[in-house]
């Protein structure tokens, strides 16, 4: 049973045991944290779960070091990339002693020139999760650091000289008619699987030709991601078609073996960005980039453009939240012709209510002016 604190009499005791990577490595407590309140014996415990394990990685009298910390994080590789500058700059730093405010500095220290979302996304979250795997957030109190505000955001996109979250253009059927003119096969298929589909091309690259595809049956799986599992989808016969000439493939340098076949040949999410690229450039169209293509092109032609059902667009296009949908995966387009269109359309109805024209003009001031009383 992990350590936790319960109300005995006017202050919280605590009992149970500490645990690490889920074995208990001390004996069981039973014993008085001292606090008057929930929150200050939360925090008894949390900080003694982490000193006991530190002793038990450590030895007695040690405190884990930022680096100490790192060996024992199971980061991913791309983390693992993030980690290596803040190592560098704190790697014999005590766990104990980083303040909140010190991850906000060392971000702006490494990265001077980067957005703020890239001090979020490159310093404070791969910190934060370094620290949280010694601080369980269901037994007490997590490591948190405040983010950067959009105030913050504006003012170093002004130091630097370039603004941030940039709004990408969504996919169109016209655009991508005028890509798949100058794409290669699997590109081609590529694009428009993304684009009916709303799957991000780390399924797209992902799905198996036999697997993922039910060719008899018009359905097509894109893989889980993000916490959703598979979905099967029915799919245009037209894709459907485009899908079955395609040759098996196959990464490059792969061995041919079952695990290793793909539906597109891709290796990964980066390999087609070559054949991606020249094809925009020949067809003489905006590189839009596949995220932006496919899956924020879907929500932009399923909820603007076409304005189906929101409930039914989420459901297809694999989103548990449509508000997250509408939110993110929607963009303004034609702004001012839709206003001045929306202008117009109230004006005839006022015009047509009052008999009033607005080419009419309005009257001149002085005329407008109460006469005075005679008299």
């Amino acid at each position: 049973m992990p350590l936790e604190p319960y109300k005995r009499g006017s202050l919280w005791w605590a009992k149970g045991r500490v645990e690490y990577l889920g074995k208990p490595i001390t004996e069981y407590y039973r014993c008085s944290t001292g606090a008057s309140e929930a929150a200050g014996a939360w925090a008894w415990c949390r900080d003694e779960e982490e000193r006991r394990i530190n002793e038990h990685l450590l030895g007695a009298n040690r405190t884990l070091t930022f680096a100490e910390a790192v060996m024992l994080y199971p980061a991913n590789p791309k983390t693992a990339t993030y980690l290596i500058p803040i190592v560098e700059e704190w790697g014999k730093k005590l766990l104990s002693s980083i303040a909140p405010k010190d991850v906000r500095a060392l971000a702006q220290k490494i990265y001077p020139d980067a957005s703020t979302d890239t001090w979020t996304r490159q310093v404070i979250t791969p910190v934060r999760a370094v620290i949280n795997t010694f601080r369980d957030g269901d037994k007490g109190e997590a490591f948190r650091v405040k983010g950067f505000s959009k105030q913050d955001r504006i003012k170093q996109d002004k130091r630097r000289g370039k603004r941030s979250r940039v709004k990408r253009e969504p996919g169109s059927w016209e655009w991508l008619l005028r890509f798949r003119q100058h794409a290669p096969q699997r590109h081609a298929a590529l694009a428009l699987t993304m684009f009916v589909t709303g799957a991000r091309i780390s399924q797209a690259v992902a799905m198996d030709p036999e697997k993922h595809f039910k060719p008899d049956e018009g359905l097509l799986c894109v893989p889980g991601a993000k916490g959703h599992d598979d979905r099967w989808l029915e799919i245009p016969a037209e894709l459907v078609e485009e899908l079955k000439a395609l040759t098996q493939f196959y990464p490059r340098g792969a061995a041919r073996t079952d695990e290793n076949r793909r539906l597109f040949g891709f290796a990964d999410r980066s390999s087609p960005r070559k054949g991606w690229a020249k094809a925009c450039k020949e067809a003489d169209i905006p590189f839009i980039p596949f995220h932006a293509a496919g899956r924020h092109g879907f929500g932009q032609e399923m909820n603007v453009r076409q304005s189906i059902d929101e409930k039914a667009a989420g459901e297809f296009g694999g989103w548990a939240d449509t508000a997250l949908m509408k939110r993110t995966y929607t963009h303004a387009e034609e702004v001012a012709g839709k206003v001045h269109e929306a202008f117009y359309r109230g004006l005839r109805e006022a015009e047509k209510l009052t008999k009033i024209s607005l080419s009419a003009g309005a009257i001149p001031y002085k005329s407008r002016t109460k006469p005075k009383k005679k008299g």
